[in-house]
This record gives structure tokens, sequence and C-alpha cells, in this order.
């Protein structure tokens, strides 16, 4: 599954490739707020330095082919808003997403999502999409839902969030399977 170059468009948004020019958005838009990161495996960034090692990471993965990561960005701005990622594991694909706060509660990582999730449906080896959230994270269980994903059950002990607690916690799975 070759993913160079995909980009997306909606009504309000466009996804693209990340870039190290990206780092000063990524950082102060999200990637240093506590409450955006509650949820999610990485604490708050503490400088920027830290936001374009993780931009180069991503950089490296997407060239790869383990895991494309999107920048989100309003339509008429480059500015990066969010991200969205799939990492493929055979048939499968997993999802993950980021938002800045400032755009909680507009459907726009339904939006967003959606694009990647339609793209990785008409992949024909791409039988199962899945992703997991903290049991508490019920806006991002929305969302899985509005994508169009199944709830299946829940994940005991399944990952640490480390902004809540050391310890590993029950995370909600969801997929869609063709």
């Amino acid at each position: 599954m070759s993913a160079e170059r995909i980009t997306f468009q909606t009504e309000r948004l466009a996804l693209r490739p990340p870039a190290l020019e990206d780092a000063r958005a990524v950082f102060h838009n999200y990637a240093r707020d506590p409450e955006v990161t509650r949820y999610l495996t990485w604490r708050p960034h503490a400088d920027i330095g830290q936001t374009e090692r993780f931009l180069q990471w991503c950089l490296d993965r997407w060239e790869s082919g383990a895991e494309f990561t999107w920048v989100i960005t309003l339509r008429g701005s480059d500015e990066a808003i969010g991200m969205v990622s799939s990492r493929r594991e055979g048939h499968r694909a997993n999802l993950g997403y980021v938002l800045a706060r400032k755009f909680w509660g507009q459907g726009i990582m339904t939006e967003a999502a959606g694009c990647v999730v339609d793209w990785l449906r008409s992949t024909p080896e791409i039988y199962r999409i899945w992703s997991t959230c903290d049991v508490e994270n019920r806006a991002s269980a929305r969302v899985l839902q509005k994508l169009g994903l199944q709830r299946e059950g829940v994940l005991r002990r399944w990952i640490v969030h480390p902004n809540i607690s050391p310890e590993p916690r029950d995370s909600l799975l969801y997929a869609w399977v063709r």
C-alpha cells in the first residue's frame, strides 16, 4: 500500500504529509497542550525541538511505509491544527489522531479522519480498520462511531496514557471489517 504524496481535501479541510516547517504550528497549536495530550501515549512537548524530532520521525515512517501521517489544515491555510495517522499491519490498518483544542466539537476530526478511513476502505488488501480510545474519552469514541467503526469491546489494561496514570488503562476497541 503506497501513500506517496496522497493528499485529501474536503469542504473545510486539507490533509497533506507533514513537513519540518510544521513544527512551530504543531507545537503551539496542540503538542504542548496538556488537555489535548491527556489521552495520548506521549506527554506534552516541552520545547519545539521535541516537536521537530517527532515530525522527522513521522517523515521517516512515511518514507519507509510503516506509518502514514497527514497534517490537518483548514482550507486556504497551511497551518497544522491536527494530525491523522494510519499504520498498516498486514491486512489491518490502525487509526490515530490528534486535534488542537480550539477545534474540538466542530466535526473536524470526523471529517479529516473520514478521508483516511475512506481511502483505507478502498484499498482491497485492507480487511480491518481499527482504533482504540481510553474508556473515559467519550469524544474520541463518538468520532470512531461516526466514522462507521463498531465497538467490539473493552481491552483491559491495554495502554498507558502517561498524562493520566503510569499504569495501563482500559481502552474501548472499535473496528470496521470488510
